[in-house]
């Protein structure tokens, strides 16, 4: 099977999915895909490392799902615009909030907006449903302007978790079920897009049955400890975020 029919049938897939959880699902982490206390613990570490905005300054939350982000962008007195392929996600997110947020039926890879007319771009719950981040990365560089802010996360390939899920689901023929994501490979694609001013953050998330333990990782030495020793970071993290700014457009990259 070649990489063009094994892509399109691993994001085929993912689409079902997406539609199936928002039809099915009416709690913001379900239509997600998310466990609560995963969604849970994703958004209150964006809320802990975000440095604020211009007010008025217009987001796009690209793969928004229900709205989680948007709503919370919206109240901090930014401009949304929410954006996922499900049509169904988008119904929801807009019985939540039916007035202040725009919402847009659309792919993150082929947003329908201009050039350089956002001042930040989201891209939450995203990347582990694409065959390859490239085109996702190159596409918000086209629709921010320079200085623009981008937050993009990830399930992380470095980590314990991702060795053991791949090493699983080879060991019994399975398809790649989630994509995990190299953070070096991601801040690369960023760099080549255009971004710099990049920071990584590393995020573990226990499973639901261990949340007692995932205020110990949320401690402020234990992330101290995670960005002084990246190595103890990358094995233990299930996930990561990247912060970077645009610097200039892609058009203007050599690679």
């Amino acid at each position: 099977m070649s990489d063009d029919i094994r892509r399109k049938s691993f994001e085929k897939r993912w689409q079902g999915r997406f539609a199936e959880f928002a039809t099915l699902r009416d709690d913001d982490a379900g239509i997600a895909g998310w466990s609560d206390s995963g969604l849970q613990t994703r958004f209150r570490y964006f809320t802990s490392l975000w440095q604020g905005a211009d007010a008025g300054a217009l987001y796009i939350d690209a793969g928004c799902g229900a709205g989680t982000y948007s709503r919370w962008l919206s109240n901090a007195g930014l401009r949304v615009i929410g954006v996922d392929y499900s049509l169904p996600a988008l119904v929801k997110a807009k019985q939540r909030e039916p007035n202040r947020i725009a919402y847009c039926a659309a792919d993150a890879s082929h947003l329908p907006f201009p050039d350089n007319c956002a001042d930040g771009l989201l891209c939450f719950g995203v990347l582990q449903a694409v065959w390859d981040s490239a085109p996702f990365m190159k596409e918000a560089a086209r629709v921010l302007k320079p200085g623009g802010t981008l937050w993009v996360d990830a399930l992380n390939a470095s980590g314990l978790r991702a060795m053991w899920d791949n090493t699983m689901r080879r060991i019994r023929g399975k398809p790649m079920h989630l994509r995990y994501e190299s953070p070096r490979k991601l801040i690369a694609t960023l760099r080549n897009a255009g971004f710099g001013d990049l920071s990584r953050h590393w995020l573990p998330i226990m499973p639901a049955r261990l949340q007692r333990l995932q205020a110990v990782c949320e401690y402020s030495v234990t992330q101290e400890v995670l960005k002084a020793i990246p190595p103890v970071g990358a094995l233990i993290s299930h996930s990561f975020v990247v912060r970077a700014v645009l610097e200039k457009k892609q058009n203007a990259v050599t690679t």
